[in-house]
């Protein structure tokens, strides 16, 4: 965990928990404490298990492209298929710095072009080509791949930040696939009632410009 302490992944029922969060709007929906914060993410077996063993990614893994994470464990299901989808068997849940996930979300520019926060689209395309990162909000959805009315983040890593995550943002990686398997047995069954799901609650940055860009 590299010389840090962090809280260990903690669970909770899927009914529970859903009463409690958001019905819409846009809202990063997590589990994090007053250090850390959890996101997801999917590989194939070689690369996440370089991962899990050095607490980095490297190997087969590239630099050169944008990797996404999903600080929603439920999006990350739809978007994996519950760990059944072609190179997304595995599932990672990375725990970062709270503070080098705040300045992920400084750095982030939307994914298309929004004229309220960037006044025109060449001001759009000048910060996108300046940032590293990429946000995209997308539908939620219910552990069925329904999607809802809620909207939930995804953060697209690139070049200096990609890297910046893997040797300075990083606490700990933990493959959760088994339990990710056991619990979409009870999805298959419908029966919701038994599923455990990480538990999360809306998270919001600190800077209140972020707040103002990223909620737009």
């Amino acid at each position: 965990m590299k010389g840090e302490a962090n809280l260990p992944l903690q669970y909770a029922k899927y009914m529970e928990q859903a009463q409690s969060w958001p019905a819409d709007g846009k809202h990063i929906v997590a589990q994090f404490d007053e250090n850390s914060i959890v996101v997801y993410q999917a590989y194939n077996r070689e690369i996440a298990d370089y991962a899990v063993a050095h607490q980095t990614f490297g190997g087969s893994f590239s630099f050169n492209r944008m990797s996404w994470i999903k600080p929603n464990f439920l999006w990350m299901m739809f978007r994996a298929g519950w760990a059944e989808k072609e190179n997304q068997e595995v599932i990672l849940a990375i725990t970062l710095r709270r503070h080098f996930f705040e300045m992920i979300l400084s750095r982030a520019i939307h994914s298309t072009f929004l004229p309220e926060v960037y006044g025109t689209e060449a001001r759009w395309r000048q910060l996108g080509g300046q940032s590293d990162v990429r946000m995209q909000w997308d539908p939620d959805h219910d552990p069925y791949g329904q999607p809802v009315h809620r909207k939930a983040i995804q953060l697209g890593l690139r070049g200096r930040t990609l890297h910046e995550y893997a040797t300075e943002g990083i606490l700990s990686i933990e493959d959760i696939t088994s339990f990710v398997q056991a619990n979409a047995k009870h999805v298959r069954a419908r029966k919701l009632d038994q599923l455990i799901v990480p538990r999360e609650s809306v998270y919001r940055p600190v800077d209140a410009s972020v707040i103002q860009r990223i909620f737009a």
